[in-house]
């Protein structure tokens, strides 16, 4: 019998999704291709960057991982750089790789926008792991340096942080949160700290509850984060932001948490794209007028039934891999596609040690509970895919 050849581009949270979905049919032959050898788990990008997790525990490596299934799984370290939909084609660096059905989940990357000066030259993104190391790093010098100077000078740790929505709002109080009680459990002299989150709207977290937003602000106010609410960063030097109402604030470090755009490779593509770059994508998930193809994650918008934009949440990415497989799985077995009724289950905000706020499925919680829920959420994700990951590496070294 005619295997499936399926090729899944993007080790993401929809991509490995779809993975573990499509390799349940042995007739499936699947390959995953991503530029990188690992998934990063950008959902706890908070805790690597404030040390309670290490690189480790936040990545899982796509060759192990794919040699946890059985033999109709197989990965490549390349980097997709166009895609031949009307010979159903993907090129790479190196290979040109032939398929049956597509699966597009190369996600989204921080976008450093050309009209603010200086921003991509000094200022730090954390979509991609390197960046978030170099951060983390930068980060702990600077903890290191005050503790070094203690004694003869005592500046203050100026921190600016660009972007008022989740994954500001997250950096934000987990780092405030850990500088204190790294100063305060080890007794050093020198505790100045300036955390400054520059947000473009009238409040944080555009979008989000309500209810959830009140108690995120509470909550950055009792960990002593300035919050700038309708400015923007229109220019940023080594040591200085400059905002758009003419403030100049110093700065150790900035973190750009502004504003996203898809990945590189959807600029490259001819296919159906909205203003603001992504990829369009029909009820089905499907790409308009391109067979067999599909596109989730990052790289495209969905929309509810009032035709408001669905947080383009770790969980948003995971209900569309399970469509996406689902409707793969009807196209093999000629029955009709299913329509996407995704939407948001829930929102987990972690807001620090011991700390988060949460709606899941219309009930609020907020302090330890709901810190327990998002760690809880957390560990049994990257548990399944380490026991995937694991299953690999017995196969590979025969443990």
């Amino acid at each position: 019998m005619k295997k499936n050849k399926i090729i899944v581009i993007g080790g993401g949270y929809a991509g490995l999704r779809t993975v573990e979905h499509l390799a349940k049919n042995p007739q499936n032959d699947i390959m995953l291709l991503d530029k990188n050898p690992y998934h990063f788990m950008q959902t706890e990008v908070y805790d690597l960057i404030a040390n309670e997790e290490d690189f480790a525990q936040v990545t899982v490596d796509l060759f192990t991982f794919c040699m946890g299934f059985d033999e109709n799984v197989v990965f490549y370290k390349q980097d997709v750089t166009n895609i031949d939909f009307k010979n159903k084609k993907v090129i790479t660096d190196v290979n040109r790789f032939s398929y049956d059905y597509l699966v597009l989940a190369v996600g989204s990357r921080t976008k450093f926008t050309s009209n603010v000066i200086g921003l991509r030259k000094y200022a730090h993104g954390i979509k991609a792991l390197h960046r978030a190391m170099y951060f983390k790093q930068k980060f702990e010098m600077s903890l290191f340096k005050r503790v070094d100077d203690s004694g003869t000078t005592c500046n203050a740790l100026n921190i600016i942080i660009a972007g008022g929505g989740l994954s500001g709002v997250e950096i934000a109080a987990q780092m405030a949160s850990f500088s204190l009680d790294f100063y305060s459990s080890n007794n050093f002299l020198c505790r100045k700290l300036n955390i400054v989150i520059v947000n473009s709207g009238e409040h944080i977290l555009k979008g989000i509850d309500e209810n959830l937003v009140n108690k995120s602000a509470k909550r950055l106010k009792d960990l002593e984060i300035i919050i700038k609410n309708n400015r923007k960063v229109v220019e940023v030097t080594k040591t200085s932001v400059k905002l758009s109402c003419g403030e100049v604030m110093q700065m150790d470090f900035m973190i750009y948490a502004g504003g996203v755009e898809p990945n590189h490779l959807i600029y490259e593509l001819d296919v159906d794209k909205n203003e603001r770059g992504y990829v369009v994508s029909n009820q089905f998930l499907e790409i308009p007028n391109q067979e067999n193809a599909f596109v989730i994650g990052d790289c495209t918008i969905i929309y509810d039934k009032n035709n408001e934009i669905i947080a383009p949440t770790a969980d948003t990415a995971e209900q569309m891999a399970d469509l996406c497989a689902k409707n793969i799985d009807n196209l093999i077995n000629k029955k009709s596609l299913v329509a996407h009724k995704i939407k948001s289950r829930g929102v987990l905000i972690a807001l620090g040690r011991g700390y988060a706020v949460s709606k899941i499925f219309g009930m609020y919680f907020s302090g330890y509970i709901a810190f327990m829920m998002k760690k809880a959420v957390e560990r049994l994700y990257s548990k399944k895919l380490d026991n995937r990951s694991h299953k690999g590496c017995k196969k590979i070294f025969k443990d």
